[in-house]
C-alpha cells in the first residue's frame, strides 16, 4: 500500500518515545512482554515496543507510514530479526489463523476504520490467541467526554490521525471479544484502557477480510 504518512508527526513521536515516563514504559512492558509464539504488531510506528518483546517471539510489524518505517529503522535492537512490512490493518495481508498473539500500543485510534482492523485482528489470530493492547478510550463522564470530542478535530491533525474521543473497549467487544484482563489508567489528561482480549468464539468468527 502507499501512504503520504506524517513527516513532522513521526519526528515528534520518535522524541517522545525515548523520552517516555517509567510507568508509561511499564505498561509497554506489560503489555508487550506477555507476547509469546508468532506475533504481529499492528502500528510498529518507530519501535517503541521493540525493547520489551520476549527474546523467543517471531515478530512480524507492520506500519502503512514511510517516515515511522524509517525512523524505526534506526531503533531495531542488535542482533534481533523483525520482520517489518507495509501494510494496513484494515486488511492484513496473513492467511486466517496466522499469529498467536496480537499487539497494538496506541494505534486504533488513528486506523480509519477501527471495526474492520479488528475484525481483522480476530481472523489471523490462532485459535487461543491474544490481542494485546494499550489504547485511548472514551472518558466515562458527559463532562469529559464531551472535552474530547471537542478537542479531537485539531488534535487528530496534529497528532498523525488520533482519534482521542473513540469508544475503544466497546469496539474491541463488538468485534467478537472477550477482555481476559483490562484496566483503566490515565495517558496523561486522557483516559486509556490496558489488557488482553481473545476471540469468543475462534470457530464461529467468519473470514472479514473484504
Amino acid at each position: 500500500m502507499t501512504t503520504a504518512g506524517h513527516r513532522q508527526f513521526a519526528a515528534i513521536w520518535d522524541w517522545m518515545s525515548r523520552h517516555e515516563s517509567r510507568r508509561e514504559q511499564q505498561i509497554r512492558g506489560e503489555v508487550v512482554g506477555g507476547s509469546a509464539g508468532t506475533t504481529l504488531e499492528i502500528g510498529y510506528g518507530v519501535g517503541s515496543n521493540w525493547p520489551f518483546l520476549p527474546p523467543s517471539v517471531d515478530y512480524t510489524g507492520i506500519d502503512p507510514d514511510p517516515f515511522m518505517r524509517k525512523r524505526a529503522g534506526h531503533h531495531i535492537p542488535a542482533g534481533r530479526h523483525l520482520t517489518l512490512l507495509d501494510g494496513d490493518a484494515q486488511s492484513l495481508a496473513f492467511a486466517d489463523a496466522s499469529f498467536d498473539t496480537v499487539i497494538g500500543t496506541l494505534v486504533f485510534c488513528t486506523i480509519p476504520d477501527a471495526e474492520r482492523a479488528l475484525a481483522e485482528v480476530r481472523r489471523v489470530l490462532k485459535p487461543g490467541g491474544e490481542f494485546r493492547f494499550w489504547e485511548h478510550v472514551r472518558a466515562h463522564g458527559r463532562v469529559g467526554a464531551t472535552a474530547q470530542d471537542a478537542i479531537t478535530p485539531l488534535w487528530r491533525r496534529l497528532g498523525g490521525g488520533c482519534h482521542p474521543n473513540r469508544d475503544t473497549r466497546a469496539t474491541i467487544e463488538r468485534a467478537g471479544f472477550e477482555f481476559l484482563h483490562i484496566r483503566e489508567v490515565k495517558l496523561g489528561p486522557l483516559p486509556a484502557i490496558v489488557g488482553a482480549a481473545r476471540p469468543v468464539s475462534s470457530d464461529a468468527a467468519p473470514s472479514e477480510r473484504p
